[in-house]
């Protein structure tokens, strides 16, 4: 009989629980909808940390897998750090460091035109060392690991790599013809890459084939030129701290000239951390991804706290209508305890609809979560992992938000049952002040976002963007370039071309200048360069020149000639730079002819970077062409497609608009911008729902004092007053709450911005009259209805 009494007792609970849902579907619908949205917005935000935190994580043995770089100290004393490697590192770290187990070097993953047959893909891949696919397990559908680089002329594909080449056949040991120049056969077929994964490819290449094929040979055994990815394996039991003693004394030992002038030592970032950490402070990784993972941590633990706070607010609201129900009980004889059990069951029925509710709202958001996030999560029903978790946070939600009204309910004093409770009015004050003070917190932050985001697209860029395209320029394009160029401008669509080495929105060839008029032993500028292949890539690009002249497009006249930007003028403080004599990247007696304006083509939130341009045709590698203005982008883009089909048969047409592509530097930020802003308004919405139950409660409360208010003269417009005077009260306390704190965090948010907005108090104003609006039509649904109700009503009982 014992083992029953509390399954009876629990089974009376959840009766009289529903019976309460039931009885007040008002309060219970807003409860409900209040909990299940601020459920949903934590669960869709946890989703999306998982999958953050989830990157390159499938792979076996992904704790042992590191990246290569160099950490060092600059003439300014600053610390940086970057991973790329020079070349002979791989070697290096091969021969000199107990417990590693693979090393393997790679170039950058770009595209390359494929072609089988008929068919012909334009898809980016990389180009590894033979141990790839034993630091990097990707399942390997076909071919085995220790064998499918062996071979400089083989291919290893993707499977969708494979079905776009081959259709349904078996793609084992077919050829490919690879940039028109060389045929390789393939010799296995890996699963497609996963999505968060941070390398992304859709073939496999020896890196032997690109030292056979290029001048790679070259840079092998030189530490002086930073061109490759060095990617580690340790072996198994063995840390990054027992190898960082000898990563310590590499580039002592083997560039001692470079460890002298700037204490550089090779440094390893673990692959967990690859996707979250990519930016570096004071040659530390602090930044990156892991920045806004905190952000919207916060965030969705900020908006289920919003939710928590309406359960509160609305179940203590009610106090005086359980008041008796507690009271009748405890006379009764219940104790305290099984009255706590009564109401936290209630809040667990609730929050357990309310969970419900919620996964039926995230399974319904994904698809459009996911297409504006370019990710692709979903809820993993079948994971053992993902249920304790959510267990435990139905539990926790239940708790917190029940916790409160179950311990405020059960202590009510029979004798004091009729008596006001001001600690419960100050108490729900004060949790309505801690619930729009987050939300105008996430109202201020959107605004300044977008106008960090506004402020950096309206940004001159130096150049004219309109009508100007890109393309890659492929063996074929390079060779036959006068001609292409020339059938290009004849055709009429086209109004100026050129060929450079780097497009004008990316820059990827860094170096020095090593020396200049002036210069201090200490001194250095770190520059780009840009090698152009004619005298049109100014006028292509529409960038002025400040001073001087272009070059003459004459190999032997413009070899030792050399352009300049405003910013590298600036670093090296000339004064009067046409015709003095440079250094850069070990190349002397360069002369400056002439000085460009200063053009955006890396950060659009950063400073210009210093740039040297040499005119050199054989090192361009992006053809930039500009549309003539007098016909039609679909026309023009059709012709211009069979002209390059001319020369470049092996390859599709492949090409990108510069405007556009300019555009995705603000992918990241417009993102954060979108998200910031939707969960604002659920935010809002939850305190506005909120709000609404809170102030029928008080219409409700007071409706015998409006009545003799309304009887005594006074007008719905002084009624509507007095019952949303208070509300609006609290709300601008909260403006006043949000203020501080939200400029202190977005302030520092701005900081890693070189180009930036400053902070005004007309964000904070805005943001005020935004809520007191929101917080007005809220209340003044039940304040009006209430203020027009006829007074004989609210009185007839009296």
């Amino acid at each position: 009989m014992g083992v029953f009494k509390p399954i009876s007792m629990f089974k009376n609970y959840f009766k009289l629980a529903w019976r309460n849902l039931i009885h007040n579907k008002l309060y219970s619908l807003l409860n409900i909808l209040g909990l299940a949205t601020g459920m949903a917005v934590a669960l869709i935000i946890g989703l999306w940390i998982w999958y953050q935190y989830s990157y390159d994580r499938f792979l076996p043995d992904s704790q042992q897998i590191y990246k290569a770089g160099l950490k060092g100290t600059a003439s300014n004393g600053e610390v940086y750090a970057y991973l790329v490697s020079p070349m002979p590192l791989a070697e290096a770290l091969r021969r000199d460091v107990p417990g590693i187990r693979h090393v393997v070097m790679t170039d950058w993953i770009k595209p390359h035109g494929l072609v089988a047959g008929e068919r012909k893909i334009y898809l980016p891949g990389i180009i590894a060392e033979n141990d790839f696919l034993k630091i990097f397990q990707y399942p390997l559908l076909k071919g085995r690991k220790e064998q499918v680089l062996n071979d400089p002329y083989s291919i290893v594909l993707t499977e969708s790599t494979a079905k776009s080449l081959f259709g349904n056949e078996d793609p084992l040991n077919k050829i490919v013809r690879i940039d028109n120049q060389n045929d390789l056969k393939v010799t296995g077929v890996l699963k497609d890459i996963p999505d968060n994964s941070t390398l992304k490819f859709n073939y496999v290449i020896p890196y032997e084939y690109l030292i056979q094929n290029s001048n790679t040979k070259d840079y092998l055994s030189m530490w002086g030129q930073i061109t490759a990815n060095v990617y580690v394996s340790l072996q198994p039991g063995v840390s990054y701290a027992q190898v960082e003693p000898e990563l310590k004394k590499i580039i002592a030992r083997y560039n001692p000239e470079e460890y002298k002038h700037s204490r550089t030592e090779v440094i390893m970032q673990g692959m967990k951390d690859w996707h979250l950490y990519t930016e570096f402070k004071n040659g530390v990784a602090t930044g990156g991804m892991i920045s806004y993972v905190r952000v919207f941590s916060i965030t969705g633990i900020l908006v289920l706290l919003i939710a928590c706070i309406n359960f509160m607010n609305l179940s203590t609201a009610r106090s005086e209508k359980r008041a008796k129900e507690v009271g009748v009980r405890k006379v009764m004889g219940s104790q305290r305890y099984e009255l706590i059990l009564q109401f936290l069951t209630e809040s667990f029925v609730i929050t357990f609809s309310a969970f419900i509710l919620a996964l039926l709202l995230v399974q319904t958001a994904l698809p459009s979560f996911n297409t504006l996030t370019q990710a692709t999560i979903r809820i993993p029903y079948t994971n053992g992992i993902f249920w304790i978790v959510m267990i435990s946070y139905l539990l926790l939600t239940g708790l917190l938000a029940g916790s409160r009204p179950a311990f405020y309910l059960s202590s009510f004093r029979p004798v004091r049952i009729l008596k006001a409770d001001r600690g419960a009015v100050r108490s729900r004050k004060m949790l309505v002040l801690i619930q729009f003070s987050c939300s105008i917190t996430l109202i201020i932050s959107t605004i300044i976002i977008y106008q960090q985001i506004k402020y950096a697209q309206e940004r001159p860029v130096g150049y004219d963007q309109q009508r100007l395209m890109m393309t890659d320029a492929s063996s074929d394009l390079k060779k036959n370039y006068p001609a292409l160029k020339n059938d290009l401008l004849q055709s009429g669509v086209v109004t100026a071309v050129t060929m450079s080495s780097e497009t004008v929105i990316a820059l990827r060839n860094f170096s020095s200048i090593e020396n200049w008029p002036g210069k201090t032993p200490v001194e250095e500028v770190g520059a780009a360069v840009v090698f152009v292949a004619d005298n049109n890539y100014f006028r292509t690009m529409d960038i002025d020149l400040a001073a001087g002249r272009d070059f003459t497009g004459n190999t032997s006249a413009d070899s030792l000639n050399v352009i300049v930007n405003e910013a590298a003028i600036k670093r090296m403080n000339l004064k009067d730079p046409i015709g003095q004599v440079i250094a850069y990247n070990g190349r002397h007696n360069l002369k400056i002819i002439g000085v460009a304006k200063d053009a955006i083509m890396e950060s659009p939130f950063s400073s210009p970077t210093p740039t040297v341009f040499m005119y050199s045709p054989g090192g361009a590698r992006f053809i930039t062409y500009r549309l003539s203005p007098k016909v039609s982008t679909s026309k023009a883009i059709d012709r211009i497609a069979r002209i390059f089909g001319q020369y470049n048969t092996a390859y599709p047409y492949v090409y990108n608009f510069v405007d556009e592509a300019y555009a995705k530097k603000f992918e990241l930020e417009m993102l954060i911008g979108k998200l910031t802003g939707l969960f604002s308004l659920l935010a809002i919405f939850i305190s506005c729902l909120g709000l609404f139950g809170l102030a029928s409660y008080m219409a409700e409360q007071r409706t015998k004092e409006i009545g003799i208010r309304k009887v005594l003269g006074a007008s719905i417009m002084q009624l509507w007053a007095l019952l949303s005077r208070e509300f609006i009260v609290l709300v601008m306390i909260s403006c006043l709450i949000a203020s501080p704190p939200a400029f202190y965090f977005l302030n520092n948010w701005l900081d890693k911005y070189v180009y930036r907005i400053s902070i005004g108090p007309l964000v904070f104003i805005l943001a005020a009259i935004i809520t007191v609006g929101i917080t007005v039509l809220t209340v003044s649904f039940h304040a009006v209805r209430a203020a027009m109700v006829n007074p004989v009503r609210s009185l007839r009982a009296e």
